[in-house]
Order: structure tokens, then C-alpha cells, then sequence
């Protein structure tokens, strides 16, 4: 995935001769930041031509940063610093804003950082604040936490929501307001029949989808029944997959939701397939990005996983929360749909995920059959996390926790207890139950591998939502 394309603004005494006694002392600090974020390998940084001590300087950064496209733009203080002049270069920088401090005690560096945050935070903007040494492993951390939820807010300015079919099942809290979003986030909505994935897969050659079916076939364990899963029903699937791949680039689409039920899965195939290996860093083609698919058609859902992909960079989890098992305390995370298979193994190679992959029959919920992509999630610390609407008001509940492998027989007997054709995730939460059916919005959950949960947070904050974090 591509880096995050940050902007750096150094700033000095607006008096000439000593802009000129520190300038060297300026670029100096200003270095050690531009290096400290290069070396994270996230991050690529376009520097102001000129440090900053005048307001013709100022806008001429600031109109740098705006050419440059940059993701959010971080405000440099080593010295004093005249604060109006981090305000005329807010009026051209994108934002959002970090004003950074570093430690230079001999000049008034705090000074400066402060009177600069405070004169924003009069005209409206607030920015986020960070001081200390760029080369504290904890201080570059606080850095990249915004530079994440930064360019993970910008990056959803533009892009286009694919929606295929309507309203799922009668659930409200899977359809969201197209206008809402444009207004919030800047997303587009784009509304598609699912009979166009029909039309298109019908014309998908049999040599590409035979093709994908032997590389799964080879891959994973593929439990053909005769009925409910035959190659032609795979091969099905993958032409689905096809089409809407096709769909996605000729309507520029970012990210996608399905409806599937019932139409689809009463009468063509269900779209596990398709679903899995769109949210996949892979497909039988080869590496690529993952493009979020959300199962359902669910909105917010879709939004939440979207969000999660710009913050972490990584495949990003779809689920029901299903159940709870009291005696093991673990909550069964379990879709038919949408689980990527890069979850069953952690890795960016296939053949590491697939080995632990069946795709298995599908149940009596779908009667036009086709297969579930089965497997049990890999161990790992983990996010989780929903983006809701409170009487039209989007709030972010954050739920940190743990998934846990269990032993095979553990495996076997929890999930046929549960839906043995599907894939689970079975996490430790760092909250009690009580507390989560108390606060938990909704039937979807979504998360990602690590801890983000300050990443969340201030990606409220910098798009103005309310948020609750469900931990300990």
C-alpha cells in the first residue's frame, strides 16, 4: 500500500537576524524529524522549501504543502516562533494538524509550540499536540498515531462506495444516508443492481475461472458434495468474483457492499467467494491491495472496515457477533461471508493461509449453494471496532482484545456447537459481556490485527465523533 504522504512546516523568529543566528539550528531539528519518520517506512515527507519567518514564507509553504497533496501537515517548533505565522500557512496546508515540539532548552521552543496551538484553536482548528525528541521510540509513536488517523480521514475524502442491492434483511442499521456521508466523510455512493454481476459473470471465460479452481483446488481442501458444492459451483463464484472486479474498475469504486441474500443466494451463488478474496491482499491472479467488502450490504459496516484499511494497512475482519461461551469466556466471531483467508494464517503468501482454508458446502440458508470459506482466525492482539449512528449522530464504539487458537478438537467442537461451514474468530475481549451487550450497536463487527485504539481515537477526534472504548 502507499505511503503516507505527510507535510512538514519548520517555523522561526519572525525578527530577520535572529531567524538567521538559528537557521542552521532549525534545519538541524527539522532533519531529525524528517528522519525519524522516514525510518518508520510508513511515511513519505515533503519539507517546505523555506523555513518559515515571515508571512510571505508562510503562505508560500503552506501553498507547497496544497501542491503536494499531502495528507495532514505537521507544524515544526524548535524556537520561538511568531504564531500568526502558523495560522496564514493553515489557510493553504491541508490538514488535519499536528503541532509538534521538540526539546531545545536553551530557546523558548514550548513557547512557541503553545502560542501557535492556542492561536488555531481561537480561529477553529484544533490541532493535535506532541512534544519530545524524534528519536524516543515512544515519541514518534504518538507522532505516527496521528499521521494514521490523518491520512486515513483524508483518504476517504473522494472515494466511492460501490452498493450492491438494497437494504439486507430488513436490518436499518445496515443502510446509511448517501448524503450524510458526502457531507461527513466525502464519500460518494454509488448504487448497482445485483443483475449486473450476474450479466458479467455469465461472460467470464471458463479458461480464468478453471483456472482459479485448480489454484484453489491445489491451495486449500475443497469439500465437493455433489450438491451443494461442485466445481461448477466454484467456478460460478469465481466468475462472480470476475465480475465484480470488473465493476469495480470501470465505476472507479474504493470499496464495496453486497447484498446476497436472499437473491443471490436462493437463486445464482452466494458471494463468499467473491467477498473473501476481494478483502485478501491476493487472489489466483497475485498480489494485490485488498479492496473492503462488506457482506449485506452494510454500510457503516463497509465504512468502519474502510477506515480500519487506511489506518492499519492491512486485511481487515467482517463478522456476526455470534456467541458467547460463558465457560471458555470467548466470544465467537462468525460470517458466512467476507473473512478473508488471510486471517486463517496471518501471512501475505497464499499457500500459508489456504493450507488452513476448506471451502465447504453451504447450508441450508442457501439453497443456490456454492462454498463457505472456512477456517479459524490466527492468534493475535486485535482492534475491534463500529461505526454507528445514535439518532442520526455517527458514534465509534472501540473494543480491544484478543484472538485466541484453540486446540483442533476445541476447533471442531465449538464450531459445530455453532455453524461448522463457516469461518470463526474466537476472541478474549478486554471487557465483560455485560458491559459489551449493554454498549455494542449492533449485529457486524469489525477489526484489524494490533492495537489502534489511539489511532481510532483520534480519528474521532479529528472528524468530530463521539467515540467509547469497551476495555479494561
Amino acid at each position: 500500500m502507499k505511503k503516507r504522504r505527510v507535510g512538514i512546516i519548520t517555523f522561526s523568529d519572525g525578527r530577520d537576524f535572529v531567524h538567521r543566528d538559528l537557521i542552521d539550528m532549525n534545519r538541524e531539528f527539522q532533519s531529525r524529524l524528517v528522519r525519524a519518520l522516514e525510518a518508520t517506512g510508513e511515511v513519505e515527507v515533503v519539507v517546505a522549501s523555506e523555513i518559515v519567518w515571515k508571512p510571505s514564507l508562510a503562505k508560500k509553504a503552506g501553498k507547497e504543502m496544497m501542491k503536494a497533496e499531502v495528507e495532514a501537515t505537521i507544524f515544526n517548533y524548535a524556537i520561538w516562533c511568531w504564531p500568526h505565522l502558523t495560522v496564514m500557512a493553515s489557510l493553504y496546508a491541508p490538514g488535519p494538524y499536528l503541532a509538534y515540539g521538540q526539546i531545545n532548552p536553551a530557546y523558548p521552543g514550548m513557547v512557541g509550540l503553545l502560542a501557535a496551538a492556542g492561536a488555531l484553536e481561537q480561529v477553529g482548528i484544533t490541532p493535535e499536540r506532541v512534544w519530545g525528541n524524534p528519536e524516543d521510540p515512544d515519541v514518534i509513536e504518538k507522532v505516527m498515531h496521528f499521521v494514521r488517523a490523518a491520512s486515513a480521514a483524508a483518504r476517504l475524502k473522494g472515494e466511492r462506495y460501490g452498493m450492491f442491492g438494497g437494504r439486507p434483511m430488513g436490518m436499518y442499521t445496515a443502510s446509511s444516508n448517501g448524503d450524510q456521508w458526502l457531507k461527513e466523510f466525502g464519500i460518494d455512493v454509488e448504487q448497482i443492481d445485483q443483475y449486473e454481476l450476474v450479466v458479467r459473470a455469465e461472460k467470464v471465460s471458463k479458461e480464468v475461472t478453471k483456472k482459479a479452481r485448480e489454484w484453489l483446488e491445489k491451495l486449500a481442501t475443497v469439500e465437493y458434495d455433489g450438491k451443494q458444492l461442485t466445481p461448477e459451483k466454484l467456478e460460478k463464484q469465481i466468475a462472480l468474483y470476475e465480475a465484480a472486479v470488473d465493476i469495480i474498475k470501470e465505476y472507479e469504486l474504493d470499496f464495496v457492499g453486497f447484498k446476497g441474500q436472499p437473491e443471490m443466494t436462493n437463486n445464482y451463488a452466494t458471494m463468499d467467494v467473491v467477498e473473501a478474496f476481494l478483502n485478501d491482499p491476493y487472489d489466483w491472479h497475485g498480489m494485490k491491495d485488498p479492496i473492503v467488502a462488506a457482506t449485506e450490504t452494510d454500510m457503516d459496516g463497509a465504512l468502519t472496515m474502510e477506515i480500519f484499511k487506511h489506518i492499519a494497512q492491512e486485511p481487515v475482519l467482517f463478522a456476526d457477533v455470534r456467541h458467547y461461551f460463558e465457560e471458555e469466556n470467548l466470544l465467537d466471531l462468525c460470517n458466512s461471508g467476507t473473512h478473508a483467508t488471510y486471517f486463517a494464517g496471518r501471512s501475505l503468501n497464499p499457500e500459508e493461509n489456504l493450507k488452513n482454508v476448506v471451502f465447504y458446502p453451504e447450508d441450508f440458508y442457501f439453497p443456490a449453494g456454492g462454498a463457505a470459506v472456512k477456517h479459524f482466525a490466527a492468534p493475535g492482539r486485535v482492534t475491534l471496532a463500529r461505526l454507528a449512528r445514535q439518532d442520526g449522530e455517527y458514534v465509534m464504539t472501540i473494543v480491544p482484545g484478543e484472538f485466541v487458537k484453540l486446540s483442533a478438537a476445541q476447533e471442531k467442537k465449538l464450531s459445530e456447537e455453532v455453524q461448522i461451514q463457516w469461518p470463526h474468530a474466537y476472541v478474549k475481549l478486554d471487557t465483560d459481556m455485560d458491559t459489551f451487550l449493554k454498549y455494542y450497536p449492533c449485529n457486524h463487527i469489525h477489526g484489524v490485527y494490533g492495537d489502534y485504539v489511539e489511532e481510532l481515537v483520534q480519528f474521532c477526534d479529528i472528524k468530530g465523533i463521539d467515540y467509547q472504548i469497551l476495555g479494561e
